[in-house]
């Protein structure tokens, strides 16, 4: 399987109560099909797993991969899995596999700071005990740990890892891991704001937060850039990248779930120990979703 294109990571949406809304989910399932993604990634940062149930987590995988693949066959679905446990990684990953998912999205342990050995292991064992395939996810500023180059190339070589979801914002980085993998390893940009240096080193497409917003253009700038238009692709990347940057002035999914709110798509809504954004931010957000809405 090769990993490409665009992903919307997935706010998870939740009614005043704190509860799933899953008429919400289902309408922001149905339009992200609609507009033209590759695929979905529920149950990852963007929707944020630390604070779901294990029974929830499963449940939103589930449902995703229900009405996804119902309204588009084609549609893939990369499953957050992740964990700082071992054991309950495998265990979401099993879990995601028989629900439905194509693929597992597991992220590097966070908290208990494991070495690049642990590191291998447990993403080893993860890929060894899932039925399905698995992506790499390294984002050091939320786990405090990185992967090296040396373990992202022997975790490369194991046949059931195909990829990584790359949101270290070193570009020297990411192009070390294109080099000195294969190419049906893929390298997909966790930063929106990278798509396109991302593209032009050999990455294979972008993990999205902007895209829950506006999943259309965000799709066009790797379709575009794929097909040899790459004036098109870099036109749709500035129109979006001042609110590429927007999305991060307090912690994701803050931002995108004010935007989704401010459009009318979901509820402002988070669970502690997150908050919804500050006013001094909602003015300008508000603002440049104004600006791109009429440029667009």
């Amino acid at each position: 399987m090769q990993l490409t294109g665009t992903y919307t990571a997935l706010v998870t949406p939740f009614s005043s109560n704190e509860e799933i809304d899953m008429q919400a989910l289902k309408a922001l399932v149905l339009s992200q099909v609609k507009n033209g993604v590759t695929g979905l990634v529920p149950c990852g940062t963007t929707g944020e797993s630390p604070t779901l149930t294990h029974d929830e987590h499963r449940q939103v995988i589930a449902r995703v991969v229900e009405w996804g693949k119902g309204a588009n066959s084609d549609l893939k679905i990369l499953a957050g899995t992740g964990s700082n446990s071992t054991k309950e990684a495998i265990e979401l990953t099993r879990a995601a596999a028989q629900d439905g998912a194509d693929m597992a999205l597991v992220v590097n342990p966070y908290y208990n700071k494991p070495t690049q050995d642990g590191l291998r292991r447990h993403f080893g064992a993860i890929a060894d005990a899932s039925d399905i395939p698995v992506v790499l996810y390294n984002i050091p500023g939320r786990t405090n740990v990185s992967l090296s180059i040396e373990t992202v190339i022997h975790l490369s070589q194991h046949s059931n890892i195909i990829g990584i979801k790359e949101a270290s914002g070193d570009l020297n980085f990411m192009a070390r891991v294109i080099g000195s993998t294969s190419a049906d390893f893929s390298l997909m940009s966790g930063d929106d704001n990278l798509l396109l240096p991302i593209l032009s080193l050999g990455g294979m497409g972008v993990i999205s937060v902007i895209s829950n917003l506006y999943p259309s253009k965000t799709s066009q700038i790797t379709k575009l850039y794929k097909a040899g238009d790459i004036s098109g692709a870099t036109s749709i990347f500035y129109s979006l990248f001042p609110l590429m940057g927007a999305m991060f002035v307090e912690t994701n999914p803050i931002p995108i779930k004010h935007a989704l709110a401010y459009k009318g798509i979901i509820q402002d809504v988070l669970r502690l120990p997150l908050t919804t954004l500050s006013k001094n931010h909602r003015e300008r957000l508000e603002k440049l979703i104004d600006e791109v809405d009429k440029a667009l």
